[in-house]
């Protein structure tokens, strides 16, 4: 996924904030899904684990790039690797860990959310 920079992303000196980067990658996620028809209801997946590492800023103005891959995939749960580029330079990586919850509780994630995922290696 592409995405510009606006000022409201920034902080007074035009630097994105940091924790819109983690954002940006939550975005791109819920993106897979709304592109192949996928809109959650009384499901969806969450945070279980994050690990963010911030290695230079984006500022104003600059387009950036989110991408995705699976790290390792289990019955309930996902990691995965979101790095974000800016003009084919990394300046982020999340790795992050999500768990699919279906009215409230950890459930075994839908094979269409599966061939969604495996899409991205």
């Amino acid at each position: 996924m592409k995405k510009r920079i606006y000022y409201n992303d920034t902080d007074t000196g035009g630097i994105v904030y940091h924790s819109n980067y983690i954002t940006f990658c939550e975005q791109a996620r819920s993106e897979l899904f709304f592109k192949k028809g996928i809109f959650f209801e009384n499901e969806g997946y969450v945070v279980k684990e994050l690990q963010a590492k911030y290695i230079k800023p984006a500022k104003l103005g600059d387009i950036i790039e989110i991408r995705t891959k699976p790290k390792e995939i289990k019955k309930a749960s996902i990691k995965l690797i979101q790095e974000i580029f800016l003009k084919e330079e990394k300046i982020f990586e999340l790795e992050i860990t999500l768990v699919y919850v279906k009215s409230g509780k950890p459930s075994k994630i839908p094979q269409k959310h599966m061939e969604i995922i495996n899409e991205l290696s």
